[in-house]
């Protein structure tokens, strides 16, 4: 059938793949040291390696995931910056929704003034 949509190719980038170490509290987060790694898996100096911190928040309307980087050195660097890092996160993540909300609130059309001209009349909903 050609009328099907093409799938996407799915395939890591070889180039840059990471090996993962995960640390964690079992209470408010996590920890991930990102190794840089050829696709052979052994270690690729050429590139830093790399820490993402990610945690979940309860809110009125639910589990709100965040996840950030952390730019550290060692584990105890990464776990002193975590919750500046996790706190901007939060930020951004909040002014994010904030700003989604404006567009919505924007974009509210009201029945029957779809296509109203001057002084309101014209186009929508009309009783029969």
């Amino acid at each position: 059938m050609a009328d099907e949509p093409q799938m996407p190719e799915i395939r890591l980038d070889s180039g840059r793949l990471y090996r993962e170490e995960t640390y964690t509290d079992r209470r408010m987060g996590t920890l991930r040291k990102l190794h840089p790694v050829h696709a052979d898996g052994s270690e690729d100096p050429a590139r830093p390696v790399e820490w993402e911190g990610s945690t979940s928040l309860m809110t009125p309307a639910g589990s709100l995931p965040l996840n950030f980087e952390i730019e550290a050195e060692t584990l105890s660097e990464a776990l002193e910056k975590y919750p500046d890092a996790a706190r901007e996160a939060l930020e951004r993540t909040m002014e994010e929704l904030r700003e989604l909300r404006r567009e919505q609130a924007s974009s509210i059309v009201v029945p029957g003034q779809e296509g109203a001209g001057p002084g309101g009349a014209g186009g929508g909903f009309r009783p029969r």
